[in-house]
């Protein structure tokens, strides 16, 4: 500080000296210092936000893409989960000709979610014959299920 006051105070009389009556106050040459910094940082500051942006706008565009693949992927899923009850329900169709009291006794033991999309997938008459050796509980859970799917793809 002291050295501060001691250069103002020579440039004080050296322009006194030489007679000049135009002289900038020390105080006045930090400020416009100050303003320059401060100018350069308010560009700096602009910048940034420009970048940040244009990166939350890629980020954005990333984002709708990848939730567009996952709606695809989730159709996909879907898809050849159709298929896979489809292939299912053949199968027990054939087993309902061959044993029904035995496919009834593999699907009392699946999960009422699988055994419902399959039964939902088999020929009504060879439904109806399965569902009939069928444990009473497991039967009931299947057909709650089957009724909320057919309501499901009625909407």
């Amino acid at each position: 500080m002291r050295f501060l006051i001691g250069n103002v105070s020579l440039l004080l009389l050296f322009s006194i000296a030489k007679g000049e009556t135009n002289t900038v106050s020390p105080s006045k040459l930090e400020i416009d210092r100050e303003i320059k910094r401060l100018e350069k940082l308010r560009e700096e500051i602009k910048n940034l936000i420009s970048k940040n942006q244009k990166l939350l706008k890629k980020i954005e565009e990333e984002k709708k893409k990848l939730a567009e693949e996952r709606k695809k992927f989730e159709e996909e899923l879907k898809k050849i989960e159709k298929e896979r009850y489809k292939k299912l329900a053949k199968v027990f169709e054939k087993a309902v000709d061959e044993d029904p009291e035995l496919a009834a006794e593999r699907i009392s033991k699946m999960d009422p979610v699988k055994a419902a999309y399959i039964v939902y997938n088999m020929k009504e008459s060879k439904a109806g014959v399965l569902m009939d050796y069928v444990d009473p509980k497991q039967a009931s859970k299947i057909v709650k299920i089957i009724s909320q799917i057919k309501k499901r793809n009625k909407n």
